[in-house]
């Protein structure tokens, strides 16, 4: 997701002295009742506090947000360590999820301290199952999913003779293997690259896994699973052939490469959108498009989960918070304000969603693309303890490695002996 500057947002206080609350969130006293939620990167939610505030009289909503994920969930489960620190609400992004599911003592279980109106169906089948523990315990109310499409410069490809439209590329996009061809394709007529780095493909593929690193009795799995291998040996053979841009996700050289043009193609989860539009400028408007053909038939990247750890003073409160801020409701006008795409069943059928369209990228519909590839994920892969530390701290600067010159053999043991330790 896009990064922002490290903050503390207090939105203001909607209340005289001796307010009660709507529902469940406020008691009678000298002041208002304080909500706290800890956010990351931007879930498009300062509007829509300010909104539970003028509707809850007596509650005031702190909101803390950081901008990077991997430092704001270090300091959560720090926090959750030494009982203290920690806000009312937590979001945790889907890759450290498996590491709260694997605490579920130190969260309530949203069953039973949410509104009784908060039903399963709201989500997802896959994205509703994903928040809960092995001990039966709903850690976390999904928030936003993503749904991976493909991106691509449309002006670059006719300039290399290749389809450029969004429905004539599908066929390059069948499967990987079409994909790295028209990769090879791509680099030998303009000696240019297909893709940005081999660990945002490599990630792409491996969400797509049965399995993952991890079976589903937190055994890790990273040698014996054959399928990781081959989608390693896959991406790095189509980087060593040039395919690949070296340039690591959200750094600056990956955000100025957008602008200029430095790669064809990006994998695309519908929060991808945002963050093209941004890097890329305006005077690249149009020359980016969607599609909804993606290798492998579609999968999911990123999405997050609120919770409310068992250190909340306010816990029923803080559920009511974060359960009105999953509504399908609020969730589309999260979309309409930050692109991050609804996990609710009913913001998939929403008019209003299913309407929008993107003029940077051509006009496309993709709020109807996006709840299609929303359907097309099946089963969630398995986060085990420590998954998203291994892509971020493992995989991911091993594939670095070997874009720097080492062999795919070599950082293939090093992505191996690092996921051993994070697992340990």
């Amino acid at each position: 997701m896009l990064s922002r500057v490290s903050t503390t947002v207090v939105l203001g206080v909607l209340v005289a002295l001796g307010a009660t609350g709507c529902g469940t969130g406020a008691a009678a006293g000298p002041g208002p009742l304080e909500i706290s939620i800890a956010t990351f990167s931007e879930f498009g939610y300062d509007d829509l506090i300010a909104e539970y505030q003028a509707s809850h009289p007596g509650i005031l909503v702190r909101h803390e947000r950081t901008g990077q994920g991997g430092p704001y969930h270090q300091q959560l489960f720090t926090k959750l360590g030494t009982g203290s620190g920690l806000t009312d609400v937590v979001a945790i992004e889907e890759g450290y999820l498996a590491d709260a599911l694997g605490k579920s003592r130190l969260f309530n279980d949203l069953r039973e301290i949410g509104p009784a109106d908060v039903r399963p169906q709201r989500w997802l089948d896959w994205k509703y199952a994903a928040g809960t523990a092995k001990d039966g315990t709903l850690v976390g109310y999904g928030t936003d999913v993503g749904p991976l499409a493909m991106c691509y410069r449309r002006d670059l490809f006719a300039a290399a003779g290749l389809p450029s439209t969004p429905e004539a590329v599908k066929p390059l996009f069948a499967d990987w293997a079409a994909y790295f061809a028209a990769g090879d394709s791509y680099v030998a007529r303009t000696g240019k690259a297909w893709f940005d780095s081999d660990a945002q493909i490599f990630n792409a593929m491996h969400n797509q896994l049965p399995t993952g690193f991890f079976s589903t009795d937190d055994t890790l799995v990273i040698e014996s699973n054959s399928a990781i291998r081959r989608n390693w040996n896959a991406v790095t053979a189509a980087g060593t052939r040039g395919q690949t841009a070296k340039l690591p996700a959200f750094s600056p050289e990956w955000n100025a490469g957008f602008r200029s043009g430095a790669f064809a193609t990006k994998t695309c989860p519908s929060w991808m959108l945002g963050v093209i539009e941004a890097q890329a400028g305006p005077e690249n408007a149009g020359k980016w498009a969607v599609t909804d053909a993606f290798p492998g038939g579609g999968g999911n990247w990123g999405g997050s989960y609120l919770a409310v750890p068992k250190q909340s003073k306010h816990p029923r409160e803080a559920a009511e918070l974060a359960a009105w801020l999953t509504e399908p409701a609020q969730q589309v006008k999260a979309f309409a304000r930050t692109g991050n795409f609804p996990s609710q069943v009913e913001a998939l059928r929403w008019p209003r969603l299913l309407a929008t369209t993107n003029p940077y990228f051509g006009g496309a519909r993709t709020g109807e693309l996006f709840a299609a590839q929303a359907r097309k994920v099946g089963k969630a892969q398995y986060k085990g303890p420590g998954d998203g530390r291994i892509q971020e701290d493992a995989t991911t600067p091993a594939l670095a490695a070997v874009e720097q010159g080492a062999s795919p053999e070599q950082g293939w043991q090093r992505a191996v002996e690092g996921a051993r330790k994070i697992a340990r």
